[in-house]
């Protein structure tokens, strides 16, 4: 069986170089064998449930050690196998849909502050406790993943 683990490292940092806590965490993945996704405020590896679960340990320990002061982690099933039939809309979907028509135009379309109040909005209503999110989210906004964690540290 295949698994995902999304995890994110923190301090989360701004515009830059990834920080070190980040890059060892997924040098530690990528020794595991794992297929990763890095970006700077959050990771995705995959690869056999077995592999996962064992690199966990190695993968928070990297991070701490290399200065992380706290690390998230999310398990799941890969969305592939997750999708509804039919392509039904997901909750996100509804909650990206619903903000649209609240601010009246489509994510994308929004200036920055618009793109800032839509993060909020999302935050406000549990987006981010959806799995795959930010990804989600950054799509529709048009911004990178690391923008949309940057939105989500502001002060409101």
């Amino acid at each position: 069986m295949q698994l995902e683990a999304d995890f994110t490292t923190e301090p989360f940092r701004g515009e830059g170089e990834p920080p070190e806590h980040a890059v060892r965490a997924r040098e530690a993945a990528e020794a595991a064998g794992l297929a990763v996704d890095f970006g700077p405020l959050g990771t995705t590896v995959r690869g056999e449930a077995d592999t996962l679960i064992e690199a966990l340990p190695a993968i928070a320990r990297a991070a701490l050690t290399g200065g992380a002061d706290r690390l998230t982690l999310q398990l799941s099933t890969p969305a592939a196998a997750r999708e509804p039939a039919g392509g039904a809309p997901t909750s996100l979907d509804r909650l990206i849909i619903e903000v649209e028509r609240e601010l009246g135009a489509r994510l994308a379309d929004l200036d920055r502050a618009g793109k800032q109040r839509a993060v909020r909005l999302l935050e406000e209503r549990g987006a981010f406790a959806l799995r795959r999110a930010a990804p989600t989210v950054a799509e529709a906004l048009g911004v990178t993943r690391f923008t949309v964690y940057n939105y989500l540290n502001r002060e409101p």
